[in-house]
């Protein structure tokens, strides 16, 4: 009995004709991060298990509910939830610390995390992220937020809100989680069974409960905002000074504490309305005590990430632009065997001048090789049979205009049809001048 295997749940596939809206969403952040001065880091895709434990915080949804763990005979891992703790952990174990502050690095990657499959939520999906390690400034916090702010309008997004907060340093937030304890314990009972245990733990992650219960309840809480110290509160106003310098808009919304444990002071979020429930497609802030839980010696840092998906969904419901995909830019046609010969011959070289190139490889006739020809988008075709051969010429042909260009068949070819396509590519752009 034949098998019907699928991919997994919460799993999508990218095939050829959408792997261009990736390749564009890729290059807008690399090359703007590059113009910020990041470099690029690659990381394994699973971890020890303690990484998570430890900097992720072991009273999250990602630890408690989401992580998928594999235990390989004494050894535990897991499959990154997020980027920024192994990022961290490849800077500490490289040595990249020890060298000029500050270091940023970007990163490309897959996460896992075992959720509920919807729209902008998936079990694997990828982030765009970067972090910068070694300033304590406000100012560091502005650039790593104006370098977002770019990338979202360079992808040519619109509609989107940055909302900023604070959630303190360890001094201040414990007094903030006496407040939250106090407000909540009168309706510990009507909590959630994993935010009663986080009432105890760590209060301030029942903010971040996807319980509508629990929602609710919070919607009257302490705001963290009343809790900062002098030195918080002065980081946040000069933050938003900074923002306010760079012409960047925001809003300040209290209930923001993101989903993880190792963020301190700032925290922020792009979000939309437009893609459904899961409208943050970019979000961050500073950990400046992570570095040292890993076991570093105390260095700020700070970070964000995006989730690609959800930037693709809003793309194309905004019907932003893309990259346009590689298209063939010439196929040969052939009428017998040492036609197909040449059109081999002609196709390797042209390949190595970094054409797409491309000839008949399924025994199709003239007539089926030229509606294949239209079929992929070739720009350019050329026929070649025993009378073609025999002359050492053929004729080139424009296949958006039809028209047609005598050619030689000899080691200047790749001359001859760069001539072609580049005088194709200026009337092209003075039909459009004209049209303008």
């Amino acid at each position: 009995m034949s098998m019907n295997i699928k991919r997994p749940n919460g799993t999508e596939d990218v095939i050829p004709k959408n792997v261009h809206k990736w390749h564009t969403v890729e290059k807008i952040t690399k090359d703007i991060a590059e113009s910020y001065g990041f470099c690029e880091i690659r990381m394994p895709t699973f971890e020890n298990t303690e990484l998570f434990m430890r900097s992720v915080g072991e009273t999250t949804d990602v630890v408690q509910k989401e992580m998928y763990t594999v235990k390989a005979k004494e050894s535990e891992f897991t499959l990154r939830p997020e980027g920024t703790a192994g990022a961290i952990r490849a800077m500490l174990q490289n040595g990249l610390l020890n060298e000029a502050l500050p270091q940023r690095v970007y990163y490309i990657l897959s996460c896992f995390r075992h959720e509920r499959p919807q729209a902008g939520r998936l079990r694997e999906f990828h982030q765009f992220g970067i972090e910068m390690a070694g300033s304590l400034s406000p100012l560091a916090d502005s650039e790593v937020i104006s370098l977002a702010n770019a990338i979202l309008k360079r992808l040519g997004l619109k509609n989107i809100e940055l909302y900023i907060n604070s959630i303190g340093c360890p001094n201040c937030r414990a007094k903030y989680h006496e407040a939250l304890r106090t407000y909540f314990e009168s309706r510990k009972d009507e909590l959630c069974e994993t935010c009663q245990g986080r009432l105890v733990k760590n209060p301030m992650r029942i903010l971040d409960c996807k319980s509508k219960i629990c929602q609710e309840i919070g919607k009257d809480a302490p705001v963290i905002l009343d809790y900062l110290c002098e030195e918080c509160r002065n980081h946040f106003e000069n933050l938003k000074k900074h923002l306010t310098n760079l012409s960047i808009e925001y809003k300040v919304n209290p209930k923001i504490v993101r989903g993880l444990d190792y963020y301190t002071k700032t925290v922020f979020e792009f979000v939309t309305t437009e893609i459904g429930a899961q409208g943050t497609v970019c979000g961050g802030g500073r950990y400046d005590g992570l570095i040292e839980e890993l076991g570093g010696q105390h260095t700020p840092a700070l970070g964000f990430a995006m989730g690609i998906e959800r930037l693709l969904l809003l793309m194309d419901k905004q019907n932003c632009d893309y990259l346009v995909p590689k298209k063939c830019d010439i196929y040969f046609a052939t009428i017998g065997d040492a036609a197909l010969e040449k059109a081999v011959k002609l196709s390797v070289n042209l390949r190595e001048y970094g054409y797409f190139a491309e000839y008949d490889v399924m025994n199709r006739g003239l007539k089926a090789q030229m509606k294949y020809a239209n079929k992929i988008g070739a720009a350019f075709t050329v026929v070649l049979g025993d009378n073609e051969l025999k002359s050492g010429n053929a004729k080139i042909k424009e296949m958006t205009k039809g028209e047609e260009t005598e050619i030689r068949l000899n080691d200047k070819f790749v001359d001859s049809f760069e001539e072609v396509y580049f005088n194709n590519i200026l009337s092209v752009i003075d039909d459009t001048e004209v049209n303008e």
